[in-house]
């Protein structure tokens, strides 16, 4: 990486820590520093499950913990372990902790406002959409790929997840049994991977590959969540499953689509896939695509 990047990331952070105040100990005029501040937010009107409120802001258990204690000590919010499982607790707002999200919520917006209008309408508007392409080019960033067994919870939600939004996108809706691959199983190890993308400890997306003897590796089972596209993940989770293929010694690689499916066609074709004759019966497959891999 150049030094001049670096140096420029950098100035950035830098330049945003000052402008919302996170040197301060009293973030936006409260009597709390910013990481109690953005627990307490994040936390939200419902609670939250611990693990996973540590998972989505990417902080170690044992800060956590004691951002949580002086929260508490504060009677803001609550935090028990749940009736169907005690290893797992749930923090909650209290009344007071409420009220002071509400003042959060004010101040941050009265901060927003105030850099907004230190800057005329065409500045305002390119602050703006730069700060939405940051947003998601960081956010991008967080997303995390990893190998798992097919059968694990998180494989499974995506699995579930792809397969229900097949059933409203196509006419007929969707069957997994009537498909070539009707069990995933058949992706996972030895004869292939499934990977599956988290998104602030959320699975947001999957993929498997399933190496098919003398017969190039098979992609299936490519998804990705409408909360996490626009990412680039797409891309990424065919990108890493490629690599396995390569890894394994092919040549090539396969994978069939139906025409519903137009932003997977389209990410197919942009990535250096060629539509080819049908290579499988896949009752539901529109489009056959293979392309060559560099070794």
């Amino acid at each position: 990486m150049d030094a001049e990047s670096i140096a420029q990331v950098r100035r950035f952070n830098r330049t945003v820590g000052e402008r919302i105040g996170v040197l301060h100990d009293h973030f936006l005029g409260t009597d709390r520093p910013v990481g109690e501040a953005r627990l307490l937010w994040e936390i939200g009107a419902e609670g939250r499950d611990v693990r996973r409120l540590r998972d989505r802001l990417g902080l170690d258990s044992g800060y956590v913990s004691r951002l949580l204690r002086s929260l508490e000590r504060d009677g803001l919010v609550t935090v028990e372990p749940q009736e169907h499982d005690r290893r797992v607790r749930t923090v909650r707002l209290t009344a007071a902790g409420r009220k002071e999200r509400a003042v959060l919520d004010e101040r941050s917006d009265e901060l927003a406002e105030l850099i907004l209008t230190s800057l005329n309408e065409r500045q305002r508007t390119r602050l703006t959409a730069a700060m939405a392409e940051v947003d998601r080019l960081l956010t991008a960033g967080t997303v995390s790929v990893e190998e798992l067994d097919p059968a694990h919870p998180d494989s499974v939600a995506c699995l579930g997840a792809y397969f229900d939004e097949l059933s409203e996108r196509f006419e007929e809706g969707f069957d997994a049994a009537l498909s070539a691959v009707p069990d995933a199983g058949v992706l996972g190890p030895p004869h292939g991977v499934f990977v599956v993308a988290r998104l602030h400890g959320e699975p947001v997306g999957c993929g498997g590959i399933h190496l098919g003897g003398d017969e190039p590796p098979y992609i299936k089972r490519m998804w990705v969540a409408k909360s996490a596209r626009g990412l680039g993940l797409g891309r990424r989770l065919l990108a890493e499953l490629e690599a396995y293929a390569v890894r394994s010694g092919a040549r090539s690689v396969r994978l069939e689509t139906n025409g519903e499916l137009r932003e997977a066609i389209a990410l197919y074709r942009s990535a250096g896939y060629e539509e080819v004759p049908a290579f499988n019966d896949e009752y539901y497959a529109h489009h056959w695509f293979e392309k060559p891999l560099d070794g």
